[in-house]
């Protein structure tokens, strides 16, 4: 009877460790297959970017490989006018856009998650809720505003319409946040005497510093990569910024400097790749933060 009751006993363990093992299998199945599909462009680009003229054209060898590397399609583009003009629109609007967000979200976050007026938890609903309507819809409406305003082929329109992508998001994520912070401080703060200015600076700045610092990298990787509005609005050399620049530059008639292009990509993308490397740990802690609220 004991050694019928063993033999049941070991079954469902060994049948559960092969459940764990399949899955285990697939799950890393599956992740292969998705880092491969998203790493082999950078990594396409990444050795392009390092190829003469004369090797792309003569399509010698391996495409994935650059046989006689070079760094001459990315001291041209650091020499080029051009492109360094694309580069410092970008930054200046990025740092603006960046700037702007911050400050609205905080303050609309910290309103809206702490000071608890009528209709806040309707209001920050709506906030969120105009984040989802696509970009392509608005872009229109949009158009005629910045016409109105006489901003159209101005570098500067883009500081005005970013902040209407970025905040609404950013301010979820802040308002996450802020709500997860114990109440506690907040009703020792008032006994202290401290208004809400002062609590905002002085308590939950420090504190949620990690939902900043996410929402602060969401803000730079909007305005950096955007494409549709600078597309849209901006129509000379020296208004572009990198996303529209690179192609409208780069590429002339039917001609494609596919070295240079690439180069110009790498260049582009290592802001971000720089920044989410090392504050990845951060934009996380920073999105989950409401998860955990209470």
């Amino acid at each position: 009877m004991s050694a019928a009751a063993g033999t049941l006993g070991r079954a469902p363990r060994r049948s559960l460790a092969s459940q764990r093992r399949w899955a285990l299998w697939g799950s890393y199945t599956a992740l292969t297959v998705f880092v491969l599909m998203f790493l082999v462009p950078p990594f396409y680009t990444v050795m392009t970017s390092l190829k003469s003229s004369a090797e792309i054209s003569g399509q010698r060898g391996s495409p994935w490989i650059a046989h006689h590397p070079t760094l001459e399609n990315f001291i041209y583009l650091i020499n080029y006018p051009t492109f360094r003009t694309f580069f410092f629109n970008t930054v200046m609007v990025t740092l603006v856009v960046v700037a702007v967000t911050m400050v609205i979200s905080v303050l609309a976050a910290f309103s809206l998650a702490r000071m608890g007026f009528w209709g806040s938890q309707t209001l920050a609903t709506g906030v969120f809720l105009t984040y989802l309507i696509p970009a392509s819809l608005l872009f229109l409406p949009l158009f005629q505003v910045i016409g109105t305003l006489g901003l159209i082929n101005n570098l500067w329109s883009l500081a005005l319409i970013y902040p209407t992508l970025s905040v609404p998001f950013c301010t979820w994520i802040m308002i996450g946040y802020f709500s997860s912070i114990p109440k506690e401080l907040d009703e020792a703060a008032l006994i202290d005497g401290a208004g809400y200015l002062q609590m905002l600076s002085r308590i939950f700045i420090p504190v949620a510093m990690p939902g900043i610092i996410a929402a602060t990298i969401f803000a730079f990787t909007v305005s950096w990569g955007q494409f549709l509005y600078p597309m849209a609005y901006l129509y000379t050399t020296n208004q572009m910024v990198l996303t529209v620049g690179i192609i409208s530059d780069l590429i002339r008639g039917d001609v494609f400097q596919w070295g240079k292009i690439m180069a110009a990509c790498v260049i582009a993308a290592a802001p971000p790749v720089l920044i989410y490397a090392f504050l990845m740990d951060y934009y996380i802690s920073g999105l989950t933060a409401g998860a955990t609220k209470g």
